[in-house]
C-alpha cells in the first residue's frame, strides 16, 4: 500500500509537468507561427504579390504564349514546321554546345565539391581552420549567380564557351559541396572510428570509410546538377558565354516569337532526354533497375 500511495501522490506532479510542457509547446508554436506569418506577409509586400493583379495578368500570359506558336495547317503541315524550325541545324549545334558546357562545368564543379566537402563536414573535418575555410569557399561559390561569374570571365577571357564552363563549374562546386557535406555528416561513424583506431590517415579514412557510404548520394546529386546546369548554360549564353543563350536573347529582344517557342521546345526536349538518361545511369550505379 505504501508504494501505491507514493505512486498516487506523484501523479499530480507528472500532470503538472505535462501541462507545463504542453503550455511551453503552445507558446513556441504561436511564436514561430507568428514569425512565419510575418515573414510571409513581408515577403508578399516586398514582392508586390497581389492575387487580383495575378488573376488579371494571367490572360496576358496566355496571349504571349499564343503569339509564340505558329499557325499550322494540316494541308501544309510539313512546310509550316519547316518554317517554324527554319534554324534547326544552327540551333542544334548551339544546343549541343550548351550541353557540353553544362557537362564539363558539372564535372569540374563536382571535383571541386568532392575536394572540399569532407573538410566542410563537421564529423570529418581535419581541424577548425580547414572546416571554416571550406564552408566559406562553398558559400561564396554558390551565392554569386552564374551570370555574374560569366560576366567576369567574359571580361577576363573573352566571348566563348570557356567563360560559361568556368561560371557553371564554380557555382556547381558551391551547390554540390553543401549537399555533399550534409551527406557526409549523416554517415555511420563506426567504420570511421574503426579505421582511425587502426591508425589510418585522414585521406585513407575518407577513401575507405566515408566515400563508399556517400557515393550513391553524390552520384544522384551530380546527375541532378547536370540537368540544372543545362538550363544554366543556356542562361549564361545571354552574356556571350557560349551556347544557345545568345540566340535566344536575340529572338526575345527582336520579338521573333516563333523562334522563341521553337528553341524552347528544343531545350525542353533536351532536358527530358537528359533526365531519362541520368535516371538510367543512377539506377545502374546504385544497383537498381529502373521500374519504368
Amino acid at each position: 500500500m505504501g508504494a501505491s500511495q507514493a505512486l498516487t501522490s506523484k501523479v499530480p506532479m507528472f500532470e503538472r509537468q505535462f501541462q507545463e510542457l504542453q503550455l511551453q509547446r503552445r507558446r513556441s508554436t504561436l511564436l514561430y507561427g507568428g514569425i512565419f506569418a510575418m515573414a510571409l506577409l513581408l515577403s508578399a509586400w516586398v514582392g508586390e504579390f497581389n492575387p487580383i493583379k495575378v488573376i488579371e495578368g494571367l490572360p496576358r500570359v496566355g496571349e504571349y504564349l499564343m503569339k509564340t506558336l505558329p499557325k499550322l495547317s494540316i494541308a501544309t503541315l510539313w512546310h509550316d514546321l519547316g518554317e517554324w524550325f527554319w534554324g534547326l541545324p544552327k540551333w542544334l549545334k548551339l544546343l549541343w554546345e550548351t550541353v557540353l558546357i553544362a557537362y564539363l562545368g558539372t564535372m569540374l564543379g563536382t571535383l571541386g565539391a568532392l575536394a572540399l566537402s569532407f573538410d566542410a563536414a563537421d564529423n570529418l573535418k581535419r581541424h577548425a581552420a580547414s572546416y571554416w575555410i571550406s564552408r566559406r569557399v562553398l558559400e561564396v561559390s554558390r551565392t554569386v549567380p552564374e551570370l555574374v561569374f560569366a560576366l567576369v570571365f567574359v571580361f577576363a577571357f573573352g566571348l566563348g564557351p570557356l567563360a560559361g564552363v568556368l561560371a557553371i563549374a564554380i557555382h556547381s562546386m558551391g551547390g554540390n559541396g553543401k549537399l555533399f557535406a550534409e551527406a557526409v555528416e549523416n554517415i555511420d561513424m563506426k567504420p570511421v572510428d574503426g579505421l582511425r583506431a587502426a591508425g589510418a590517415s585522414w585521406l585513407q579514412t575518407v577513401r575507405f570509410a566515408a566515400l563508399p557510404q556517400v557515393l550513391p548520394n553524390f552520384t544522384s546529386v551530380t546527375l541532378w546538377r547536370f540537368e540544372i546546369n543545362v538550363r544554366a548554360a543556356s542562361v549564361v549564353g545571354l552574356v556571350g558565354a557560349g551556347g544557345i543563350g545568345q540566340e535566344f536573347y536575340t529572338a526575345v529582344s527582336r520579338l521573333y516569337y516563333e523562334d522563341i517557342s521553337a528553341m524552347l521546345i528544343l531545350l525542353v526536349c533536351t532536358v527530358f532526354i537528359i533526365d531519362m538518361v541520368c535516371e538510367k545511369v543512377r539506377h545502374r550505379m546504385i544497383g537498381k533497375e529502373s521500374l519504368t
